[in-house]
């Protein structure tokens, strides 16, 4: 009978696990085809959409700060269960945002319980998956793939549905789509979390992973890999659909075509990164990411296809870098995620403003004398390319960590 309890636990807490990386990649990647529509409802230029997305990162750097302390202090479980009940609160608040402010303030809040789910779910995973961690982490985080490969296409009928006479639009979608945040609560209020602590041994403090050199090269390589790979989420149908003219059901679609490459990336190459070494494994999948990117751009509207495919290269980069802090630091998981995702989301506020920045300034500083419509295509083109070259930079600081590492006998 305590065979049977454990093992409906285990099932319990995989149902909040894969459950809130379901909910996650929902709450994340329906934006793509909304964005545009705020941008119109609200009249806002490229630069402001630029600080709404870094304002909207600002929001999860707050709760990435304190979700560690939180969950030490009233247990995992209730992190979890405040942080899916924040986002469907915020989904509500969305629906009635009548200006920019107040649209900002939602999404502010959304992006708290956002970050206070990832931390959560993150802790969850290194306490839960002690064996084949490279896989099962990326196994946890196929689900965000998953949900994410199918959201823009959601996301895109659901703002055309008219119940009772009129159109869902963006509000109602993300009210509902937020809404399923609930769902998690269920399984978290029935099974038993573990704990981190039973342990002996000197625990892992904040103060002695801000002297490990590692964890700075760690915190380096995430936070180009995520500011990469979630700048696609952002950008991409606004990019096919200004630089190309495509419909936002198309371009939604090649969206949704990059999350099945990101999908099945995850799903497939987990095993690969145990077998190979985490960090061997993000050198070559970030190289690979920001060769199709570029690819892409200097392709035109014929290698579009090439943003999709990128989404193979990005994937496994967030959860092996989760494995590896599981890994490293097993005396203080949840401290050293805290800090290396804390840190992560100053480079998500930097990352998606620099690339509004870029957009309109690349369109001053080159599109002058040009065509409208070429004008912002070039600004776009440039955006895009930051995207790439944040990707490649991440190949290129993990070859110092491998290094680094491989010097000291530490490879993981």
């Amino acid at each position: 009978m305590k065979t049977n309890a454990l093992r409906t636990n285990y099932w319990m807490l995989l149902l909040v696990v894969f459950g809130g990386f379901l909910i996650f990649g929902f709450s994340e990647n329906v934006k793509g085809p909304a964005i545009p529509r705020m941008q119109a409802d609200f009249s806002l230029n490229e630069t402001q959409l630029g600080m709404l997305l870094a304002f909207n990162s600002l929001g999860y750097l707050v709760a990435c700060s304190f979700t560690g302390a939180l969950a030490g202090k009233i247990g995992i479980k209730w992190t979890g269960i405040l942080s899916f009940g924040s986002m469907a609160v915020s989904g509500v608040f969305m629906y009635v945002a009548a200006n920019y402010v107040q649209l900002s303030a939602s999404y502010f809040l959304m992006y708290i319980g956002n970050g206070m789910l990832e931390i959560g779910l993150a802790i969850m995973a290194a306490r839960i998956f002690t064996k084949n961690t490279g896989a099962m982490m990326n196994l946890a985080h196929f689900f965000y793939g998953l949900s994410s490969a199918i959201a823009p296409i959601i996301a895109a009928s659901m703002m055309g549905w008219q119940p009772l006479g009129g159109e869902l639009g963006w509000r109602g979608m993300y009210l509902i789509m937020l809404s399923l945040s609930l769902l998690p609560i269920i399984p978290s209020l029935m099974a038993k979390f573990p704990q981190d602590g039973e342990e002996h041994g000197d625990r892992v403090t904040m103060k002695s992973i801000g002297k490990d050199r590692a964890a700075w090269l760690i915190v380096l390589v995430l936070s180009l890999g995520v500011v990469s790979e979630l700048a696609v989420g952002g950008w991409l149908v606004n990019y096919l659909e200004k630089a190309y003219d495509w419909s936002t059901g198309a371009a939604s679609r090649m969206l949704s075509i990059f999350f099945v490459f990101f999908m099945a990336a995850r799903l497939l190459l987990g095993p690969i990164t145990d077998k190979i070494g985490y960090t061997l494994s993000i050198i070559l999948m970030a190289a690979f990411s920001g060769i199709c990117s570029l690819a892409a751009i200097l392709a035109g509207e014929p290698g579009a296809i090439l943003f999709a495919v990128a989404g193979i290269g990005i994937a496994p980069i967030y959860p092996t870098v989760m494995a590896i802090l599981a890994k490293r630091y097993p005396r203080g998981t949840e401290t050293a995620i805290t800090f290396t995702v804390t840190l992560m989301g100053i480079a998500c506020v930097i990352g998606n403003l620099l690339i509004g920045v870029i957009i309109d300034g690349s369109q001053k500083l080159f599109g002058a004398g040009k065509e409208a419509k070429e004008s912002l295509t070039l600004g776009l083109q440039f955006g895009y390319g930051f995207i790439a070259l944040l990707a490649l930079l991440c190949s290129i600081s993990c070859i110092y960590l491998y290094v680094y590492l491989r010097r000291r006998n530490e490879l993981v």
